[in-house]
């Protein structure tokens, strides 16, 4: 009688995660994926678009569209604003120039080396620059010498 009850207790809290588990709502899977992997994890996919957001320094609705049904909402999926197919483009461009002059982005030992990010050209810009602050005022006089030696130190008199 002794083994039995103490089978009961864990094979009901075994039973008791199995219901609770096959109650709760399956992750939504986003919809509409072209470039990203459609096997991509719900909390990958955010941390990817935090990083847009920062990166580029806007909202969600930068490149999403407002739901029709109710406009407090987003329509994920929606393909109706420019932004985000040329977001799309953006990410494959960075990919090939990744692929291409970084590798996988990973070196011999595994570790992360640097890489071309949406941050790398828009500096959490909109729109990115294409000349250092400053610079696009137009000429500014002669550029600074260049001095092969340093010049001498001055005279005290």
């Amino acid at each position: 009688m002794k083994f039995k009850k103490s089978l009961i207790v864990p094979l009901s809290l075994v039973l008791a995660v199995t219901l609770c588990s096959l109650s709760m709502p399956p992750e939504e899977k986003a919809k509409n994926l072209k470039v990203l992997p459609k096997n991509i994890s719900h909390d990958e996919l955010m941390k990817t678009m935090r990083a847009f957001n920062k990166s580029l320094g806007v909202k969600c609705d930068f490149c999403h569209a407002h739901s029709k049904d109710d406009p407090k909402k987003m329509d994920f999926a929606s393909d109706v604003l420019e932004e985000k197919e040329t977001a799309r483009d953006m990410m494959k461009m960075t990919m090939r120039i990744n692929k291409k002059f970084f590798k996988s982005g990973k070196d011999e030992n595994g570790q992360q080396i640097m890489t071309v990010t949406c941050y790398t050209c828009h500096n959490g810009q909109k729109e990115p620059v294409a000349t250092p602050p400053g610079m696009d005022k137009g000429p500014q006089g002669p550029p600074p010498a260049v001095h092969d030696t340093p010049p001498p130190p001055p005279q005290n008199h």
